[in-house]
C-alpha cells in the first residue's frame, strides 16, 4: 500500500530526574563515549519520515543541551529545546506547543531509549499515518500477577498483554484534543496513548524491540552497552 508522506516532528522528552541513578540526569550520562540522549537522537535525525525535533530538557538545561549535545554532534533537525513540566505529560504538551504548524504527524520517544532503531521509528509512523495513533510495544515474557496485601488475587493472561514502550505516533489533531480533555478532566497518564485512548480513539500497536530499553538504573547502562557493542561490531 503506496502512504502519503506526512510532515512529521519528534518530540523527545527528556526532562526526567534518574532517581534510581542517585539523582543524576541519566540522559547526559556517558554511553560508549556519548552521552545517552545523543544516542537516542541520531536514528531520528536520520530517519528520512521525521523533518523536525523538539528536545524537552530539565529547566535551565537548554542552554546545555543545545551546546553540549545538539551543537557537539550535529543534530541538524533540532528546531527546538523547550524547558519541561512538572510531569512528563507537561513536557510532552511543552513540546507539542513548540511543534505547533505545519505537522501532520508527531512521533514521541522517550530520551532514555537509546537504543530504539529506524525500522521502528517508520513502522510507527507509517501505522499512525495509517490509523491515526500507533505505538510500539513487545509481547510480556513473564507470568504476571495480580497481587493485593501480599497475597496473589489472580494470574494474568500473557497472550493478552503487552510491555509498552516508546515511540508513539499520532496525528497531531487527535493528540492535542487528548491533551485538552485530559487537562479539562485532570487527568494525568503515564504515556500519550493513554490520553489518545480516553477520546475513544483506537491505538494501533506495532511490533516493538526487546533490545529498545529504557535506561533507569546503572545495570541498564551496562545492557545498553552491552547491545551497542553488538550492534556495531565493537
Amino acid at each position: 500500500m503506496n502512504i502519503e508522506r506526512k510532515k512529521t516532528a519528534a518530540i523527545i522528552p527528556s526532562a526526567g530526574m534518574g532517581r534510581r541513578m542517585g539523582s543524576q540526569k541519566k540522559n547526559y550520562l556517558e554511553l560508549l563515549s556519548r552521552p545517552v540522549l545523543a544516542w537516542t537522537l541520531e536514528p531520528f535525525e536520520a530517519s528520512p519520515s521525521v523533518d523536525a525535533i523538539i528536545v524537552v530538557v530539565p529547566p535551565g538545561d537548554e542552554g546545555f543541551c543545545r551546546e553540549k549535545i545538539i551543537g557537539a554532534y550535529g543534530f541538524r533537525k533540532v528546531i527546538a529545546v523547550v524547558a519541561g513540566g512538572a510531569e512528563r505529560q507537561d513536557s510532552v504538551e511543552n513540546g507539542l506547543r513548540a511543534a505547533r504548524g505545519g505537522y501532520d504527524m508527531v512521533i514521541v520517544h522517550d530520551g532514555a531509549r537509546p537504543l530504539v532503531t529506524a525500522a521502528i521509528i517508520e513502522a510507527t509512523i507509517r501505522a499512525a499515518i495509517e490509523d491515526g495513533a500507533a505505538l510500539a510495544g513487545v509481547r510480556v515474557k513473564d507470568t504476571i500477577k495480580e497481587t493485593s496485601a501480599g497475597f496473589v488475587r489472580a494470574t494474568l493472561k500473557r497472550e493478552s498483554l503487552l510491555s509498552v514502550q516508546t515511540p508513539q505516533a499520532f496525528r497531531v489533531d487527535l493528540l492535542e484534543a487528548a491533551f485538552k480533555k485530559a487537562r479539562s478532566e485532570g487527568f494525568d497518564g503515564t504515556d500519550e496513548s493513554s490520553l489518545v485512548e480516553r477520546t475513544g480513539h483506537p491505538v494501533r500497536v506495532v511490533e516493538g524491540s526487546y533490545e529498545n530499553i529504557k535506561i533507569t538504573t546503572p545495570e541498564d547502562l551496562l545492557v545498553a552497552e552491552f547491545i551497542l557493542r553488538k550492534r556495531n561490531n565493537l
